[in-house]
Order: C-alpha cells, then structure tokens, then sequence
C-alpha cells in the first residue's frame, strides 16, 4: 500500500515540468527564504519565508476541516483589505487532499491569492503549523510576528454571532502601522493536519484485521459521502490523514458523540468505545499505521441510499414550494414553513424520517402536528427531527403516532451559514400503517421552565423543572434534554413510591448533539408520580460555547438565548390490559389547593412575561416567534386573536408541567 501511495505521489509531481521542479529539496528547505511548491493551476509558485518585499500570511488550509471551510471567504476578504501591504498564500499540507481537492475548495469559496500544495508536509514542519486553518505572518525581514487562529468567531461546533477579537487583522493592522504586534501568538483551533505518517512499523496491528471493523462500527454511519461527518472514513488513504486527529477527538471524548454517564441507566442507542477498541486505535496510530493484508478487510456495511428505512417511505413532503436561501454568513432567525398533508382521516405513523435538502447548512429540522382547533389531542405534536445525534425513528411493531384528519406539519428550521451562499429543500418521509395494527399510541410530554434569567458570569445556574401530570397507563419510552450553548449538564428523575430515581444524568451536556436517550427497558407509568429535570447553564467566560458572558439571558429560540425542557417519549396501550395498573387520584388532582396555586401562579407569569402592553390580553404578536407560528392557533381556543385568562389557564392545566 506505502508503494502505491509513493507512486501517486510521484505521478503528481511529474505531471507537468513545472511541478516536477516545484517540491524543494529535503536538505534546503530549513534555509531557504523562499520554498517552491506546485500551485493549483499547475504553476510553481515561490512562497516567501525569509525577507521579501511584502508582509506575508501563510494560510494552511484543509479541504474536509469545518473550520477551514468557514474561514475561506474571510482570509479572502482580508487578502483584498490588506492587498497594499500583505501577501497571502493558501497552503494544504494535508498527505489526504489531493491538489484536484484543493483546486475545487479554492474555487468554491473563491480565493484569489496563490493556493499551493505542501508535499510530505516539509513546510508546515518548518513553520511549525499544525492545524487547519492556521496562519502565519512574517514582516519584511522574515521574522515570524503572529501565529494562531484568524479570530475567536468559530471553534469545534461552536458559532459566536460575531468575533470578539479578530486576532489576523489586529496583527496586519499593527504591522502595516509599523508597530509590535500586541498578541504575537493564539491557539489555532479546527483540524490537525494530516501528516506523512512513520515509515517505521512497531505494531502487529493492522487497519484491514482490527480498525475497519472498528470504524465501521463506531464511525462510518456518519462518517461516509454524502452524510453529516465533515469526511469520509471509509478508506485507507482517508484513515491514515486523519489518525491524530482520531485520537484527539477520542480522549477529549467528542467522538462517538454520546453524553450520557455510562453509570446511569442502559440505553439501547448508546454511542460508546470501549477501552480496548481505543487502546488498539492508539497503538495502530503510533505504530506506524499499518494496512495489513486485504483479504483481512471485513465485507462494507450497506446503508440505504437517501432513506433509512426498510423500504421506501409511503408520503414524502416538501418543506415548501421552493427551496430557502441560505446567505454566506451572519444568524439566520428560525424559519417555519406549514405543509398541509390534506389528510381526511386520522393517520396512523411508524417511521419518520427528516432528509435535509443540503447538509452543509442544516443545523437541525423538528416538525410538529398541528391538529384542527378543538381536536383532542395528546401531547406536544412533535412527530419527526433532524437534528445532530438523531437519525430516522422507526418504532416497534404496533406502535404509531396519531395524526388528526385535518392537522398540518409545521417544519421549524435551523440554519447555520457555512461560508458560501446556499439553497435547502428539506423533506419529511412518512410510514403509515392501519388503525387496526396499532396496539400502542406513541406521544410526546414535555416539562418545561420558561420563567429564569441566569445573571452575566454564572458558571452554576440551575433551573428545574417537572411534569406531575403523568397518565395512569402505558410506559416511558425515551428522554430528550433540550438546552442552548450554555447547557452545562442535564438530570432527570422520577418519583416512584415516595423515592427518587435517577433515570439520565448528562454531566457535559454538548448542544451539537441532541439526543434521545432510548431507555433499554421501558418504565411503566403507572409507578411514576412526577418526572422532573435539572439543567444547570453556565454564562461564564470559561465556557467556550458562550456567546456572551455578558449578557442576562432568558427564555428565547435563538442560539444565543437560552431553553430548559426535557422531551418524554410515552407510549400508551389502545386496549386494557389484564395487567393490574396503579391508579392515579384524578378528581382529587383537580382538586389539590397546592395545584391550583400552581396554576395561578402560571397565568400570572405568563402574562407578566409576555402581555407586554399590560391590556389583560396577549395578542399574537406578544408572543415570541416559536410560540406566534407554532403554538398560538392552538392555544387561542376561541380564535378572537388574542389569549385571555380563561385560555392560559387551561394551557396551564394541560400542559403537564403543573
């Protein structure tokens, strides 16, 4: 295989004079002031690394890194602010990216200035660069005046609004004014690049014997063409660019992404490495990283192309006419798009499905059921999601959702700019099946909190919340915690006879992936008194994620606000059964003093939160924009346009949470 991949190699090198003469020689390079490497245009281009006439900005770039693929367009835009005194240069050191690869990234995000391809790495070593994107300044004279990031805007799954120290154009702007740079030196976050990995071989270890079975159970549903990991894991020549960065992501335990703590409860949809697969992993990497013999490889895992499913989806809808359009940058605000499915009798569901129309900007897509006003309905309506750590939901046999006759889908979508201008059409595939083979209604409860305000620089802000409405049949299925950036850490627990049971503890709960936790053995409600939850946030500056420490933050849809909800996936049985179930004090519920109490206090908050002319009725536009497009229709039962006393009341009584 080393064979092979010399020859490629060589085969790029001579494919015309000019590259054949561009990769410098070994023992020249550490002092040459200038290093020839083969351009995109297949060129050879002199790279200024000692005195030259200009400032120059060595940008090494990845062609798969998330990070280099937003910073593209702003090492552009810096190129031309500061063309009169500066000269950037696109390098790619990565031994997995082809110079075609770099050509195509450097015309999908339109850079002007030379992009060339470092060979075996040989400059990156010299400069000391070590991640994508990296930048390098030296002045005049070849002096290295700042190295690190391009600014604090982006890191690993995390998007402020805006930078707050834009690091390269301070340092170019003090250069050019003749003065010492104030921060000669950051942390270049994103990807480490790939680099020519040892000759040397020191493991019996091999990637066809143990690490493709590995891979391809822990990484490649996401890791392939075409789906949400940011490159392919499905071969050799890719694995071997990317073994370091493996590792990282491993030990700092973003990979396989699951936050669950392994010592509370058993999911059957827990992501986990165990230590001998890590263990073979590390040694692999630092062994040199072997290939091993071919007929060792185990048979490719096949996956369904487009859908997830056993079969193809029985109706498939659009999320609207045509497709949004994504700028290049910026926060795009939650868009929602109603699809009228045009049912005329109830519908039963099995299996959702959400296909993202384009991938790249998608952050995640949650549909809900919008019955018709006065249609008795349980639960939230939420049907179908995309979001990171959620795939397709296909559910057991007998198990369904009930769609009312009548009810509209509402898409509610995140979109996150990457960079270049682009365009999404989503789409929602459904299985149905008869009324007749449903044996067990599928529902959505929810606890919420609406009612906090975490102050600036709190590094432990608990918010609690429960649900004491809890139906007197049927059994819990799974947990959804729901949080913003500064999520810390999420519990759930039930009261069972008078004790509390931990069913989730999520210690470092990550908003780039939103699980459901499939609980292994469903608990049956009947022994549930309340279900409650406690999410702790921290606005302090030592939480990356934050977008401001600043800020006091409350209750909004946006990223930069803030939720506290935990989402109950609760089955319930259609017949009786000959099963004995505990029953709950209904009419002794309806009379509880302390539960009323709860309620009043519910309707005086929510008008206080929201009745924001103090007229005694909440109209509309009061409301905050989740709650105007999804949720008002719904809870305006007289439908005159406007919430009074009377109908925040019975949102209070319905909604589980009281």
């Amino acid at each position: 295989m080393r064979i092979v991949l010399t020859l490629l190699i060589v085969t790029l090198l001579t494919f015309s004079s000019d590259w054949a003469q561009a990769e410098p020689e070994t023992s020249s390079i550490e002092t040459a002031t200038a290093v020839k490497l083969p351009d995109i245009k297949g060129k050879t281009v002199e790279v200024p690394v000692g005195a030259s006439e200009k400032i120059t900005v060595l940008c090494f770039l990845g062609t798969e890194c998330p990070l280099a693929r937003l910073y593209g367009p702003r090492l552009e835009t810096l190129s031309h602010n500061f063309a009169k005194d500066v000269r950037f240069y696109a390098i790619n050191s990565n031994i997995h990216d082809s110079l075609e690869e770099f050509a195509a990234y450097a015309e999908a995000y339109k850079l002007t200035f030379p992009c060339v391809k470092d060979y075996e790495n040989k400059l990156a070593d010299r400069m000391g660069a070590e991640r994508t994107p990296e930048v390098i300044v030296l002045d005049q004279a070849g002096k290295v005046r700042y190295q690190g990031r391009i600014d604090d805007q982006y890191l690993p799954g995390i998007v402020k609004p805006e930078p707050t120290r834009s690091d390269l154009k301070i340092a170019l702007e003090e250069l050019a004014a003749g003065k010492e740079v104030s921060t000669p030196e950051t942390k270049a976050v994103g990807c480490l690049i790939g680099k020519v990995f040892p000759e040397e071989i020191t493991t019996d270890i091999t990637y066809t014997k143990e690490i493709a079975p590995i891979l391809q159970t822990h990484c490649v549903e996401c890791h392939r063409q075409g789906e949400i990991g940011p490159f392919a894991l499905t071969q050799y020549d890719e694995v071997v660019g990317w073994g370091e960065m493996l590792l990282e992501v491993i030990d700092e335990g973003r990979m396989p992404p699951w936050h669950a703590n392994p010592k509370v409860g058993a999911f059957t949809n827990a992501r986990r490495m165990s230590a001998e697969e890590i263990n073979a992993l590390k040694t692999w990497v630092h062994g040199g990283m072997p290939y091993g013999n071919a007929e060792d490889l185990p048979k490719p895992t096949s996956y369904v192309q487009g859908w997830q499913f056993k079969r193809e989806p029985d109706l498939v809808f659009d999320m609207h006419r045509k497709p949004f359009a994504v700028p290049e940058e910026g926060i795009v605000e939650y868009q929602y798009f109603v699809v009228d499915p045009k049912f005329t009798e109830d519908t039963w569901v099995t299996g959702t499905q959400i296909v993202p129309g384009n991938r790249a900007v998608v952050h995640h897509c949650i549909v809900f059921v919008r019955p018709p006003d006065g249609k008795d309905f349980r639960g939230l309506g939420w049907i179908a999601g995309y979001v990171p750590g959620q795939r397709s939901v296909n559910m057991p046999e007998g198990y369904a959702r009930k769609v009312p006759a009548g009810s509209q889908f509402v898409f509610q979508m995140h979109y996150t700019p990457n960079g270049i201008a682009q365009e999404d059409m989503t789409k929602m595939g459904l299985l149905v099946t008869d009324e007749k083979d449903v044996t067990h209604e599928v529902s959505t409860l929810v606890a919420i909190n609406h009612d906090f305000e975490i102050p600036p620089h709190a590094a432990d802000y608990a918010v609690n919340g429960d649900i004491t409405n809890i139906p007197d049949r049927g059994e819990l299925l799974a947990i959804t915690p729901h949080m913003h950036y500064r999520g810390k850490s999420f519990q759930v627990t039930a009261k069972v006879n008078d004790s509390k049971e931990l069913l989730l503890d999520v210690p470092a709960y990550d908003f780039n992936w939103q699980h459901v936790y499939e609980l292994a053995t469903p608990h049956p409600l009947a022994s549930i008194e309340k279900l409650s939850f406690v999410s702790t946030f921290d606005n302090s500056e030592a939480n990356p994620f934050n977008p401001n420490p600043e800020d006091y933050v409350t209750w909004g849809d946006q990223s930069s606000e803030e939720m506290a909800i935990a989402f109950f996936e609760v089955a319930y049985p259609l017949k009786e059964s000959g099963e004995t179930q505990k029953a709950k004090p209904k009419q002794e519920q309806a009379k509880d003093p302390e539960r009323q109490k709860r309620v009043d206090a519910f309707v005086v908050d929510f008008f206080k939160r929201f009745d924001q002319n103090e007229d005694g009725e909440i109209k509309r536009e009061e409301l905050p924009l989740s709650m105007r497009r999804f949720a008002f229709k719904k809870l305006d039962r007289d439908d005159d346009g406007r919430l009074d006393n009377e109908e925040v009341k019975k949102l209070a009584d319905s909604s589980g949470s009281i």
